[in-house]
């Protein structure tokens, strides 16, 4: 799927849109086990070291950057050098293309380690004690970068680790440093695909004649009105396989080409086919199979404000100012944020967007509570319920093909945020390598949102109030017609909601006139909108202290009682609760029925009534995929057949559908195919007590490197 250039500017006017929303309170208390790497390796005593904190020796150096942080310009310039230097050949440096540098997430005793010594607010709680003394830190370890490479050369994609360090300017003149630590090759995958050979194939399509003659048959002989949409061909057959870079574009066009806000998508061009390779940017094959008429120009086409062609703009609606005369309450320190009783860490990725990072909540006398330790939207599926040429093959993976981060937008305050604002830039590198910076790519403020809870005494008239305000982190993408905004919402009284607006330009198709299609609504005169799905999948790997895994995983179904002595009178109905003790158990589905939810538990805390303490998971509006179970594209999204996905951690396990979904070929890859473990939800012999260890009782189990698997947390569609 083609993705939009990036825009400079932005215009803001107040019009109506429709949305789709999932919000649920997100699960509490999971926590992967330590690292395999030894401490002792990772942390240098240092034996002059005067500073001393209720007893505790450290050494505190200076940290620019949180292990946690985003990389920085100057970060993702170095590992970009260190790859492309390490290029065996000069034709191999010359092939290389940037698909993604990212942080490597360092491991969770890292992120410790720098949150108990080195970064405010310093938490020496958080990490391990020997003998009851904490270890005495010198220093982090250097960051270190992972890159996806896509040679177009050799049509080869490999993974770079990349370690960061910074040469003292006094021996090396200031120097960034970076050094390879691992690279391989990755056998017949394709990465997702990059805006520059968006706009490669769009321009080849339009040279190519045969494509000239078939619009010079639809009236079209001006190049400049059409705009041609790369989408990857996915995986139907063997033609498909990943051994070419391949795209099926889709055709638009508009009817003015000096009217830059001009809806071109209201116009499908259908009945051309056209296959690309995307390495060489040649046209493999093209076909004008069907003379479609394009629909007519619709006079409300265009969406530019005060140039509506016939709309009428609303001009009775009166300025809204949202004002803070004396500031945020929240608290902001480079990616660190507190609100109220939470505290968290912004990240972005060029996949995924928006990521969270460490949030916690201040729960009394109990101190700071890890909640999760990673959230974000891991990938977008956008499966069509049309059989007919092209819409049948339109299913995209809108993270994993094009990327969310990468086509994120500069947001603008007043039209995509209100209020008092915190924005955060996001850095990432193009596919030459160089390195591009959206401005104003996170919006960081906060809401009222309305009443939080009242009462009044109907005896004494007195009424108590409290109002509700939550803080709302957002970012908002492009890809192709569709616009995604993400929300990531903390309230006062603990709860976390996630929430996805869509907006932008429907998918459409054109129809001969006269015909009528039923796998469609038809929108305006020869246009319809085909049925399809969006599957909005979060990846939400919940939290406790670090070095346990104190967890459990609850079903919750209310159950109607059987009629007999214990219901005389028909109307008695109780909660069931089922802990989910295998990986296989634990793919389930919603049940509104019984107003099914999960509960994420804390096994070692208890409240003030002695109940287990945890977070609900409340699905939000779901369902599962429409289309028969042997849909073609279900052989890559293989997740979607159940709502909520349980797993240990692993690392390398990020994505349900598998790190590279274009052109996969692979049955099932990601979440369904990954080994299975069971929960052993009592206290091991001969290890620290853990009533939730994961006890590997399945084929093809894996370990974190010390002999036994780590707890990971929950991914589920919301």
């Amino acid at each position: 799927m083609a993705s939009t250039p990036k825009k400079t500017t932005t215009t803001c006017h107040h019009r109506n849109t429709s949305s789709s929303s999932a919000s649920a309170p997100i699960p509490c208390c999971d926590k992967e086990s330590m690292s395999s790497v030894p401490v002792a390796s990772l942390i240098l005593p240092d034996s002059a070291s005067n500073s001393t904190t209720k007893g505790m020796s450290t050494f505190l150096r200076a940290e620019s950057s949180h292990p946690l942080d985003p990389l920085s310009v100057a970060e993702i310039s170095v590992a970009v050098a260190a790859v492309r230097s390490a290029g065996a050949t000069p034709e191999v440096r010359d092939g290389m293309r940037f698909v993604e540098v990212v942080l490597s997430e360092p491991d969770k005793n890292i992120v410790a380690l720098a949150d108990a010594y080195f970064f405010l607010p310093f938490q020496p709680s958080l990490f391990l004690r020997t003998k009851g003394v904490a270890v005495i830190p010198s220093k982090l370890p250097a960051r270190r970068a992972r890159l996806v490479v896509y040679n177009k050369k050799s049509n080869e994609t490999s993974i770079w680790i990349v370690e960061l360090s910074e040469v003292h300017a006094a021996t090396r003149g200031g120097h960034h440093r970076g050094k390879v630590i691992t690279s391989q090759v990755v056998r017949d995958v394709q990465p997702s695909m990059d805006a520059v050979e968006y706009a490669e194939c769009e321009a080849l399509v339009k040279e190519y004649s045969p494509f000239r003659e078939a619009m010079k048959k639809r009236g079209i002989e001006d190049m400049d009105l059409v705009m041609v949409d790369a989408w990857g061909v996915g995986y139907y057959s063997t033609a498909d396989a990943p051994c070419r870079r391949l795209a099926k574009p889709l055709i638009f066009c508009r009817t003015e080409s000096d009217c830059p806000m001009e809806n071109g998508y209201a116009r499908p061009v259908e009945g051309i086919y056209v296959l690309v390779d995307m390495q060489n940017m040649v046209v493999i094959e093209f076909e004008d199979r069907k003379l479609v008429p394009l629909p007519p120009a619709d006079p409300l086409r265009n969406y530019t404000p005060g140039e509506t062609r016939g709309g009428i703009d609303r001009s009775d609606v009166k300025p809204l100012q949202i004002v803070q005369p004396e500031g945020p309450s929240f608290r902001v320190s480079g990616h660190y944020v507190e609100w109220q009783k939470w505290s968290l860490r912004i990240g972005f990725t060029p996949r995924e967007g928006l990521v969270l990072h460490s949030i916690a909540y201040v729960d009394g006398g109990r101190g700071r509570r890890p909640i999760a330790h990673r959230l974000s939207f891991v990938e977008v599926v956008v499966p069509y319920g049309d059989p007919n040429d092209p819409h049948y093959r339109k299913n995209a993976f809108d993270a994993g093909e094009d990327g969310l981060g990468k086509n994120a937008h500069s947001l603008k305050q007043g039209c995509d945020c209100l209020g008092y604002i915190k924005y955060f830039d996001a850095h990432f590198t193009n596919f030459t390598g160089g390195v591009e910076t959206i401005e104003n790519c996170v919006c960081l403020h906060e809401e009222d949102h309305g009443i939080l809870w009242k009462h009044q005494d109907w005896r004494t008239g007195v009424a108590e109030v409290r109002r509700s305000r939550r803080l709302t982190i957002s970012f908002i993408c492009t890809v192709a017609n569709y616009d995604y905004a993400f929300y990531w919402h903390f309230y006062q009284d603990g709860k976390i909601e996630a929430e996805v607006k869509l907006t932008g330009i429907l998918g459409l198709g054109a129809l001969q006139p006269g015909e009528f299609r039923k796998y469609g609504t038809i929108i305006a005169p020869r246009l319809y909108a085909p049925f399809h799905q969006h599957f909005f999948v979060a990846r939400m790997a919940v939290d406790c202290k670090p070095g346990e895994a104190f967890n459990q995983v609850v079903e919750v179904d209310v159950v109607a009682e059987e009629a007999g002595k214990d219901n005389v009178h028909n109307n008695s109905f109780y909660t069931k609760e089922t802990v989910l003790r295998s990986e296989l158990q634990a793919m389930r589905d919603c049940n509104f029925s019984s107003a099914r939810h999960w509960i994420v538990r804390n096994t070692r805390t208890v409240n003030r009534a002695g109940q287990l303490t945890g977070y609900k998971l409340v699905p939000g509006s779901n369902c599962l995929p429409l289309a028969r179970s042997e849909a073609k594209f279900l052989r890559r999204a293989a997740f979607l057949k159940h709502n909520l996905w349980v797993t240990p951690y692993t690392r390398g396990e990020d994505f349900p559908g598998g790190e590279f979904p274009e052109q996969n070929p692979r049955v099932g890859e990601g979440l369904a195919s990954w080994p299975h473990w069971f929960f052993n939800c009592s206290p091991a012999i001969d290890v620290p007590p853990n009533p939730c260890q994961l006890e590997a009782k399945d084929i093809d189990t894996k370990d974190n490197g010390q002999g036994k698997p780590s707890p990971k947390g929950l991914i589920a569609k919301l």
